[in-house]
């Protein structure tokens, strides 16, 4: 019977796994994301103060800028920063042009199956009466104590 061979391979330290996951071309979306989060945070303070808290930085492509907010208010307010946002945008080197703005809702749309009818906070007839009766009775204690 033979004998095993020995790996004759040295050994070798282990890389930490951002390194490993940036050291070949898997690791280009998460090179992009982290290029569009600087440029997010070199951008903002160039933004109204009331603004900075409600967009973020999206996407740069080719000469737009893609900014992303919650409502259509904020998008409003975006446009109308549009060239506050190209000049700071030019001042840290990048050759932009336009704004775009996309509005994108912070909460997952109602499902139809929740009855609305009767406003966010309806409530049911026996909530009602219940709620009736228990006045009542806290009616009664306080006429009886007196």
């Amino acid at each position: 019977m033979s004998e095993p061979k020995s790996s004759a391979r040295p050994a070798s330290t282990p890389k930490p796994a951002l390194d490993a996951v940036m050291s070949d071309k898997t690791g280009n979306p998460l090179r992009r994301a982290l290029w569009l989060d600087a440029l997010d945070r070199q951008l903002r303070p160039h933004l109204p103060p009331t603004l900075a808290t409600r967009c973020r930085l999206a996407n740069v492509n080719g000469e737009h800028l893609v900014f992303l907010v919650e409502s259509p208010v904020w998008h409003a307010k975006v446009r109308l920063a549009e060239a506050q946002l190209i000049d700071a945008a030019r001042s840290i080197g990048l050759k932009v042009t336009k704004v775009t703005v996309k509005t994108a809702a912070a909460a997952p749309p109602r499902s139809p199956a929740i009855d609305n009818r009767n406003g966010p906070h309806a409530v049911s007839a026996a909530t009602h009466k219940g709620l009736r009766d228990a006045l009542a009775c806290l009616k009664d204690v306080d006429s009886s104590t007196s």
